[in-house]
């Protein structure tokens, strides 16, 4: 049974015990899948979900019900993504460190590397700058809208479709000229 967000608000706001069950039953995959997608490494990402589900917790009486829940998690949930990579230094990977954060993804089951066009895209990704990289990921593979996007990145819905789109294209570029 999927359960919507209105459920999870109501339930939050009346019994925040039973509330925080339906939160994590709906969102802590998609949730970790989109941080271990900027953080790449899965402890950090399993500590940055630990995090972010924390803070939902305790800032929920600052959500606005006018604004998109599933954004308000997102958001939360790459600000965690983010503040762990500024913790390493390491906002943007290089490409020095870029074969490291490879090797560890293989590691670790993220990417099936049996598919040589699937490690080629992840490579691509990672090779983009932040903001990019968070408008492909959100779009591509969280399917969110660019509204809920720019809500997330604190930006506009245009810089997000600009930002989308310039990825598109350096992903293609990437994926043309690295065999």
């Amino acid at each position: 049974m999927i359960i919507d967000d209105k459920t999870i608000i109501v339930a939050m706001n009346e019994h925040p015990e039973n509330g925080f069950r339906l939160l994590m039953n709906k969102y802590k995959k998609v949730i970790y899948w989109h941080i271990r997608r900027i953080v790449v490494e899965h402890e950090d990402a399993q500590d940055a979900v630990q995090e972010t589900f924390i803070r939902v917790f305790r800032s929920f009486n600052t959500f606005k019900s006018k604004d998109s829940f599933r954004a308000w998690i997102y958001k939360i949930a790459t600000n965690e993504a983010l503040r762990l990579l500024s913790r390493r230094k390491e906002g943007q990977l290089s490409l020095d460190s870029l074969e490291m954060y490879t090797n560890s993804i293989m590691s670790a089951n993220y990417v099936d590397y049996t598919d040589l066009e699937s490690v080629k895209l992840q490579k691509a990704i990672l090779s983009l700058p932040t903001k990019q990289q968070l408008a492909f990921n959100l779009r591509y593979y969280d399917e969110l809208n660019y509204n809920e996007i720019a809500q997330i990145t604190n930006s506009t819905t245009a810089n997000v479709k600009a930002n989308y789109h310039n990825a598109k294209n350096k992903i293609v570029e990437y994926m043309k000229t690295h065999d």
